[in-house]
């Protein structure tokens, strides 16, 4: 049977006592070291693989360097945080009032920045979804032009007279918008007023051979030119030109179109009346 050794002090005891509540200590905080050794290797290991993947696929849909990058960076912030976060909770320190901390921190910014991240996030919205393109002519918010930059927080356009607009991403993706450039033809409609007692039969045909001599209007089903009798006016009766080109194409054609009716009406004979009052005197 072992004997107790008496003569020990009460010091020597708490001295024994301190020893192996340190021992204990560091053989404990060494598992956690270990642990968290592992789960640091382990979630780079993980986050390596989910941007990689993440980035594959942001390739494959060819989504705009600007949130390309935006959304590679964000991504990798927070898998790095999330690591954080749970590698000093596997050391043992309390991590509910940094979470709390870092969450106030947010709210703080988001109230502060709140245009600033509605205008973000319709960015982000536009980058990702597409309603237009660089290049593309639209009109929203008042304004018309072709987009020159789409950037995070806002969107360039540049006007037909070569004025530089810059609207506001949040509006913009919430708005309601035109994009002109999005489908590949566009119609033109050209109203042509011609005076009472002209056979519509003959105003058709010029106006048809007009059409025809065009290359830039299609011709063919169901895009060949249409020219209905749409009202009869105070002072003449009005057809419409309806003819479909190529978006690039509609202001030139509208423009072009518009000028040789006028010659060929007048070389036919046919007259384009004007307004006018016949006062009649007794």
């Amino acid at each position: 049977m072992e004997e107790i050794d008496f003569t020990k002090t009460a010091s020597e005891l708490m001295s024994d006592k301190a020893l192996e509540t340190m021992m204990q200590y560091c053989v404990t905080f060494g598992k956690n070291i270990l642990a968290a050794l592992v789960i640091y290797f382990v979630g780079r290991f993980i986050i390596s693989k989910l941007t990689r993947l993440l980035r594959a696929i942001m390739q494959k849909k060819q989504i705009e360097p600007s949130l390309y990058s935006f959304l590679d960076s964000l991504v990798t912030f927070c898998l790095h945080f999330v690591l954080i976060i749970a590698i000093v909770g596997v050391l043992g320190i309390e991590t509910s009032s940094f979470v709390a901390l870092f969450a106030s921190v947010g709210v703080a910014i988001g109230m502060a920045l709140s245009g600033t991240l509605q205008n973000f996030a319709g960015g982000v919205m536009i980058l990702l979804f597409r309603p237009f393109r660089v290049g593309d002519f639209i009109e929203a918010q008042g304004y018309s032009g072709t987009v020159k930059q789409i950037q995070i927080f806002s969107t360039i356009l540049t006007t037909v007279d070569n004025q530089t607009i810059i609207i506001p991403n949040g509006g913009l993706s919430t708005g309601s918008m035109k994009n002109y450039s999005k489908q590949p033809y566009r119609r033109v409609d050209i109203d042509v007023e011609v005076a009472y007692g002209s056979k519509p039969e003959a105003v058709r045909k010029v106006l048809l051979d007009i059409c025809a001599k065009d290359a830039r209007i299609m011709t063919q089903d169901p895009m060949k030119p249409y020219i209905p009798m749409t009202s009869m006016g105070s002072s003449a009766i009005v057809f419409q030109v309806r003819v479909w080109t190529e978006s690039a194409n509609y202001w030139a054609v509208k423009f072009d179109t518009t000028e040789i009716i006028y010659k060929r009406l007048a070389e036919e004979g046919i007259e384009i009346p004007f307004q006018q009052i016949d006062v009649h005197m007794r």
